[in-house]
């Protein structure tokens, strides 16, 4: 089991970086603006939250893919609650445990945790990108997101969950190579 609680917290800190003139900016993932990404981390820690109760029905079951999410007006209270009640959820041990579902999909406990973990940091990131703000994940989330992404480095061809992998120098620091692994750019920057 790890704690999803310093990941959630490190991107429920960023919302008040986020002024309400950034949500049409660009973010490192092309399809989102600001207020796409914002939305699809409140969906995203719906689903992941009722995957860990195993809590199953249409925040499980629906594609992220569907369409893009449209972010409610209460999205700076909902946003930290929903991330609270995501790593609440992951801290008990049978969400670890037998199978669950997000997305559609069926995983292991164990691996849709992970996944959990890694939206979570990944998504911080580009939201601390697109924002202009500092982002310091905490180290055993960046080990946790390393060993889930690390597999499609062997072999560059494979599309991970963002996209295929960014080559990244083996020396750099380890946000920067998740971050690539993750099919960003650990560069990214508005505008460019």
């Amino acid at each position: 089991m790890l704690d999803l609680g310093p990941a959630t917290r490190r991107v429920a800190k960023l919302l008040d970086g986020v002024a309400d003139d950034r949500l049409d900016a660009p973010t490192p993932c092309p399809e989102y603006a600001v207020r796409e990404l914002l939305a699809h981390l409140v969906g995203l820690a719906v689903a992941f939250r009722d995957a860990g109760r195993k809590d199953f029905g249409p925040t499980t079951d629906t594609d992220p893919q569907a369409g893009l999410p449209v972010l409610g007006d209460d999205w700076r209270t909902a946003l930290p609650r929903r991330l609270d009640e995501l790593a609440d959820a992951w801290r008990a041990q049978g969400a670890w445990e037998g199978t669950t579902r997000a997305g559609g999909v069926t995983l292991p406990g164990e691996v849709a945790g992970m996944v959990a973990l890694n939206e979570v940091l990944i998504h911080g990131w580009d939201l601390a990108r697109a924002t202009g703000q500092e982002y310091a994940p905490d180290q055993a989330s960046l080990e946790a997101s390393y060993a889930l992404l690390a597999p499609t480095a062997d072999d560059p061809d494979q599309r991970g969950p963002f996209g295929p992998p960014v080559p990244v120098p083996d020396d750099a620091p380890l946000l920067d190579r998740v971050i690539g692994l993750s099919g960003r750019c650990p560069d990214w920057r508005p505008g460019r």
